[in-house]
């Protein structure tokens, strides 16, 4: 299933990562419970980010875990309602490599990796998919991220935690962002805690579409 949109409109797709950190089980509560700033803020918010100081987010610490093909658990699930209204399943996304970043526009490390995900995803296209999953923003503040940052990858809304508890299992509500990469056949083979560095995602994405060549 693709997740692109054209430039004048927008489009999606998703990504992975490497160590080998234990997932932890989260509750629902906890998914709710995401209190990071709020707003679109500026991008002094991303020059943050990169400096290394905490304004008021709550970000992962930059772990990355990487799962080889026997140590990866069953396929994820989940569904997610997309900003233009369509619903998007995790089987729609499985056939190909999928970076799924869970993201909202006020968190600084989230918008100082907006260009490394751009780029990977242009450079990728064809071959993996990405796909937002916005945990916090109304959709005008969405898209308004998205024109400032030309994403050319949908998001998904998960303001009620659907989506995070589906996949709890990887994603601490408390790391944002969070990246995770899946296989084709729908399974965590990598993920990233924290900002994405852009040759660490390169690689793991490479990794997980070599699997399928």
């Amino acid at each position: 299933m693709k997740l692109a949109r054209d430039r004048s409109a927008h489009t999606a797709r998703p990504r992975r990562s490497r160590t080998r950190a234990a997932a932890a089980s989260l509750s629902v509560c906890a998914a709710l419970a995401l209190t990071a700033c709020g707003g679109s803020g500026s991008d002094n918010l991303a020059e943050q980010a990169n400096e290394g100081g905490n304004k008021g987010y709550v970000a992962g610490d930059g772990s990355v875990s990487e799962y080889a093909p026997g140590e990866r658990g069953e396929p994820v699930e989940f569904e997610a309602k997309m900003f233009d209204g369509s619903t998007v399943s995790a089987e729609d996304l499985r056939g190909e490599t999928t970076v799924l970043n869970f993201w909202y526009a006020g968190c600084a490390p989230c918008r100082a990796e907006a260009p490394d995900l751009v780029s990977l995803a242009e450079e990728y296209e064809g071959d993996a998919q990405f796909m937002g999953v916005n945990l916090r923003d109304q959709q005008a503040t969405s898209e308004a991220f998205e024109r400032t940052f030309e994403i050319p990858y949908e998001s998904a809304s998960d303001l009620n935690g659907e989506v995070l508890l589906a996949l709890s299992d990887y994603v601490p509500p408390q790391a944002v962002p969070t990246t995770l990469v899946l296989d084709s056949e729908g399974r965590v083979a990598a993920r990233v805690l924290g900002k994405a560095d852009h040759s660490t995602l390169d690689a793991l994405i490479k990794d997980t579409v070599a699997e399928t060549v």
